[in-house]
């Protein structure tokens, strides 16, 4: 794309998360949600791709319905309360509304469908902003409102990380798996939001880390699905054998980074007297570990197929600057000893 083209788009992607952060009245929140919706559509349908139009158009519709009721909710909400200020919601109805509206935007499950067929149809770099720049606009919404209704939050959140990891099993697109890994994480933050925001705080930006890391390897890689994972050796040894690492980090192993929001948050559900909520949060962690371990063994475990569609590929250097994709892969191998760190500021 047109680098006269595409900084205004990034310049448009920046400000409408910097607007909804920044904001306090509910029109201000919507409009910078909005700039970020139409910021990212041309560079969605860039390429210019059935797939990508497609992806593009389920993704304009969604958005523009999650936008649209939001703007219901708080207009609702100024007509009950006589308030649009986003902290001073009362109503539980405007807050069930807002909730859903949020849970629309970002992919929660039920209503996660859009997801994993608009991220198929886009490349890994518009994919990687959606799974990551695009979540952070409605989070900042959501642990704004602070939702009353706890209930709501644990079963979205419950619902999220079982069809996350059921979603999984069976998909050898890799951009499919990554999708349902994002409702899974994104489950795992809900679950806990209501009780301890600033541990959503934590588990949001580890989940960004360890996405970065994973669509910048596949991008290196240039992989799409499981097959041509196996052919990865030729190309870069010593980060195909760090990728496993990297992919059991997602599926929340210790001693991976990955393990640590998971882990603060099973505690803090058995603090709240939610034993049952927690066990049924860590079983639903055991279906998503086992497609990691599945990409895991496709690309470290076997080797590429013999016949003429499998054969090697010519082994060109990447063009990829890969400084990045070396901080993020550090990031999300070795974070778990500052644990007692993240703690103590969560406490403060």
């Amino acid at each position: 794309m047109n680098p006269y083209i595409l900084s205004p788009l990034l310049f448009g992607l920046g400000l409408g998360t910097t607007i909804t952060f920044a904001s306090s009245h509910w029109l201000l929140a919507w409009m910078g949600l909005e700039m970020n919706t139409l910021a990212i559509i041309p560079l969605m349908a860039q390429h210019h791709h059935p797939r990508a139009v497609e992806a593009t158009t389920k993704y304009f519709l969604t958005q523009a319905t999650g936008a649209a009721m939001l703007l219901f909710a708080s207009t609702s909400n100024a007509w009950l309360s006589g308030q649009w200020d986003i902290q001073q919601m009362s109503h539980p109805l405007p807050i069930t509304l807002v909730t859903l509206a949020l849970a629309l935007k970002v992919g929660l499950a039920p209503l996660h469908s859009w997801l994993p067929e608009v991220l198929q149809g886009l490349d890994l770099t518009t994919g990687l902003i959606l799974s990551t720049w695009q979540k952070l606009a409605p989070f900042a919404l959501l642990l704004q409102i602070q939702p009353a209704n706890s209930t709501l939050l644990v079963a979205l959140g419950l619902a999220s990380t079982l069809v996350g990891g059921w979603g999984g099993l069976n998909q050898t697109q890799l951009r499919k798996i990554l999708a349902y890994s994002s409702i899974a994480h994104l489950g795992w933050m809900v679950l806990v939001m209501q009780f301890s925001p600033s541990l959503t705080v934590l588990a949001l930006l580890t989940y960004l880390i360890m996405t970065f890391t994973t669509f910048l390897v596949f991008k290196l890689n240039n992989s799409t699905n499981i097959n041509t994972l196996a052919t990865s050796w030729a190309k870069a040894p010593v980060l195909t054998s760090l990728t496993p690492l990297v992919l059991l980090s997602l599926g929340g192993l210790p001693p991976l980074t990955g393990f640590m929001p998971k882990w603060l948050i099973l505690q803090e559900l058995t603090k709240q007297d939610l034993a049952a909520t927690a066990t049924l949060a860590a079983l639903t962690a055991l279906l998503s570990l086992y497609f990691y371990l599945r990409l895991s063994y496709a690309m470290a475990l076997t080797m590429s197929p013999n016949n003429t569609a499998g054969t090697t590929p010519w082994r060109l250097s990447s063009l990829q600057a890969t400084m990045p994709l070396t901080i993020s892969t550090t990031a999300t191998l070795f974070l778990l000893p500052l644990t007692p760190a993240a703690v103590a500021l969560l406490m403060t």
